[in-house]
């Protein structure tokens, strides 16, 4: 399938990655001597079920790197605008393309077999949103002091995956309620109020196990969705903060001194 690599954010002055970004790109900030988009690109470029990568936000001028045939697409202004757009050039490229991946530009640490697991996985079944998630123990044993938020459940504590795949036809179908999840996706508990009171009540009090609540969002909004659970932090492991920068600025450090 196609890849959709959302590379469009740009941090403002009081924004904590400013200082590294100085009014660039976040995906262009150097990661152990590459933009941080780069290593994403290396791990596409290198995975067997990916086609080809569609890049939002940048442009040829960034001198980026793929393996695979690599389109540029402006920055649409808005996160779901972006989706969007990524969803109808990959169905220009190829028309019978079912699916997309979609993949941050802030997870350098990702590689390809973690891309080629994901599709592989995903595609044992036929569902719209395939919507990955890692468990605590997972996270902390990888990057103990990442320092991510996690959604308490009552069978455990998650925090989202930032590459995932969808169903082509969520780029058209229920775009209000993904404007709103896609505005609240740093909180699980406004997430939980999109989709109904009763269900944010149940997810405060921990009543929903991670099946339940992949059912109950799953009915409200009207699609069929399934939780992927990974048994890699990688894909989970984001840049949202400075400290979070300089972790995985040392963590590729070091995988380049091994090799």
């Amino acid at each position: 399938m196609n890849a959709i690599v959302t590379a469009g954010g740009i941090p403002e002055p009081g924004d904590k990655l400013y200082e590294y970004s100085q009014g660039k790109s976040k995906a262009l900030i150097d990661v152990a001597g590459k933009p941080m988009v780069q290593w994403v690109l290396d791990a596409l470029g290198d995975a067997k079920e990916v086609d080809q990568v569609i890049v939002i936000g940048l442009d040829e001028k960034d001198n980026l790197t793929c393996k695979k045939p690599i389109h540029y697409i402006p920055n649409q202004g808005r996160m779901l605008a972006n989706i969007v757009a990524g969803v109808n050039k990959s169905l220009e490229l190829n028309k019978d393309g079912e699916y997309v991946l979609i993949a941050s530009s802030d997870i350098p640490t990702v590689k390809s077999e973690m891309v080629d697991w994901l599709v592989q996985t995903a595609m044992q079944t036929k569902d719209d949103l395939y919507y990955g998630v890692c468990p605590r123990e997972v996270m902390e044993t990888r990057f103990p002091n990442s320092n991510r938020t996690y959604t308490k459940l009552k069978d455990m504590q998650i925090c989202g995956a930032d590459v995932n795949i969808i169903h082509v036809s969520m780029a058209t179908d229920h775009l209000d309620t993904w404007e709103e999840l896609i505005g609240n996706r740093k909180s699980p508990l406004r997430q939980a109020a999109v989709i109904g009171l009763d269900t944010l009540f149940q997810l405060f009090t921990r009543q929903f196990t991670l099946q339940g609540l992949v059912e109950r969002a799953s009915q409200r909004i009207g699609i069929k969705g399934r939780a992927i659970i990974w048994d890699r932090a990688e894909p989970c492991m984001d840049v949202d903060k400075p400290h979070q920068l300089e972790l995985l600025r040392s963590d590729l450090m070091r995988q380049q001194n091994k090799h």
